[in-house]
């Protein structure tokens, strides 16, 4: 199988695409809008594209594509709409692609782009009853843990630092509350 690649770059007599073979290991996983790195020229290191078209053949001699890279492929209504972009407004197709990726992923380089985030949230891990009678039987006894759950049975999974401001805590009072397991903190993505 052969993939048409368009060079993720802006000079404009690049604004073509190349044929590169498909290796065996990547038959059934690549498909339209996958970036991949391939090697272009007599540059020893890689360059970076996005696949446009694929075809059984090609007429040309052509090199393997190195690789995918992972979470940064472009669903094909969006190609689509890329290649109607660079039509239309007579421009490069890389950078109408480009514009359909998400903000901070565009960069050529990796280290530079966006990483997921993530984040602490804070859980509840004992019903409301259980931390009503902790607290009139004196177990919880401290101002700052009573305040902090008290804000969490109407809050439950919140940001630890947005806790931490609300109730006037600190980590410790958290740490404490999650060692006598009233709470849980749970590291997640946020989107």
């Amino acid at each position: 199988m052969i993939a048409e690649v368009i060079i993720n770059s802006t000079v404009k007599s690049l604004n073509r695409t190349f044929d590169y073979n498909v290796p065996v290991e990547l038959t059934g996983t690549i498909n339209v809008g996958d970036r991949v790195l391939i090697p272009f020229g007599n540059s020893k290191s890689l360059e970076e594209g996005f696949v446009v078209g694929l075809k059984e053949t090609s007429s040309y001699k052509v090199k393997d594509i190195a690789g995918i890279q992972e979470g940064f492929s472009i669903k094909n209504d969006k190609m689509k709409l890329a290649k109607w972009m660079a039509k239309h407004y007579f421009c490069n197709l890389s950078d109408c692609i480009k514009m359909m990726l998400p903000p901070g992923t565009s960069t050529k380089v990796i280290v530079n782009r966006m990483k997921e985030k993530k984040a602490n949230f804070v859980y509840l891990k004992k019903d409301a009853d259980e931390i009503d009678f902790a607290i009139e039987n004196k177990i919880v006894k401290s101002d700052k843990q009573i305040r902090a759950l008290a804000f969490l049975k109407e809050n439950d999974g919140i940001l630890v630092s947005d806790l931490e401001i609300f109730c006037d805590i600190s980590k410790a009072i958290l740490q404490t509350l999650e060692k006598n397991g009233y709470i849980e903190i749970v590291q997640k993505q946020i989107n």
